[in-house]
């Protein structure tokens, strides 16, 4: 019985590896039963080669970001995958320093099916840190903060979030009175406990990866903006408007900002022609 807890992930904190990870944000992926090359390949990743450990995927990721007319604006990023055994066979870890980005929900789904999958993710920084479990095609749990749970079956997990360490009731609510943990260590516990795999320092530095270039993600399109707003006595104010009533109103704007200015100037009356024309 795996008994992982996040005192077990304890390295990650003098990690100058897990601080580029969290500095730059990243995103790790365990996804069972796919090979290096199917998962690239349903990312849409475009073949980059090989790269030795971690230094070799940093170094790759670097270079794409500083070719010559590189946007910085610009979401994609170099992905390093390679297969490593867990529970119940072989399975592929993927590891991106992407902002926290995360492969696709649709793509794990689909990756997931007939097996698992799971993801945690940092966006560099600040304070947004995911966690994903995928089982079958679906989305079973998701994350921010424990206690407050997403996915198909969102309760499902609590047992295992106690016994890793997060502080959570059996309710699943959060414990006011048990200890202190770091988050993240428990996360990567988590993420042992339901796979296997005992992510170190040395499996992601000492591995071979398979790379790709994962492809900007085209914007969703929208047909409306909502503002919907309760305050704190219970007042609801509530608009919508359409994407046309926008696209209308910004036309105005900046019709507006661009029209020419004109500026009129009065000049002040001397005090002898102010006395001629009031008669004084």
């Amino acid at each position: 019985m795996n008994l992982v807890t996040a005192h077990d992930y304890a390295w990650i904190r003098t990690s100058p590896l897990f601080r580029h990870a969290m500095e730059s944000g990243y995103t790790l992926t365990l996804i069972q039963g796919r090979s290096p090359h199917e998962v690239l390949r349903a990312m849409g990743a475009e073949p980059r080669g090989s790269g030795d450990g971690t230094a070799g995927l940093i170094e790759a990721d670097d270079a794409h970001r500083g070719e010559a007319g590189h946007d910085y604006w610009d979401e994609s990023y170099i992905a390093g995958a390679f297969s490593t055994p867990g529970e119940d066979g072989d399975w592929t870890l993927v590891l991106g320093f992407d902002g926290g980005l995360g492969i696709e929900g649709a793509c794990v789904e689909t990756l997931s099916k007939g097996g698992r999958a799971v993801a945690h993710s940092s966006n560099g920084g600040k304070p947004i840190h995911l966690f994903h479990w995928f089982e079958d095609g679906e989305l079973r749990t998701m994350f921010e903060g424990p206690s407050a749970r997403h996915g198909n079956s969102p309760d499902e997990l609590v047992p295992l979030l106690r016994e890793v360490g997060f502080p959570l009731t059996p309710e699943g609510e959060h414990d006011e009175s048990a200890p202190v943990v770091d988050g993240k260590a428990a996360v990567l516990a988590l993420a042992e406990r339901l796979t296997g795999i005992r992510v170190t320092e040395s499996l992601l530095q000492e591995a071979t990866y398979e790379l790709g270039l994962v492809p900007e993600r085209p914007a969703e399109e929208w047909t409306s903006l909502v503002i919907d707003i309760t305050d704190a006595h219970g007042k609801r104010l509530y608009e919508e408007w359409t994407y046309e009533e926008i696209a209308a109103a910004s036309d105005r704007a900046r019709a507006e900002a661009n029209a020419p200015v004109v500026i009129t100037y009065n000049e002040p009356l001397s005090t002898d022609r102010s006395a001629r024309e009031t008669g004084e």
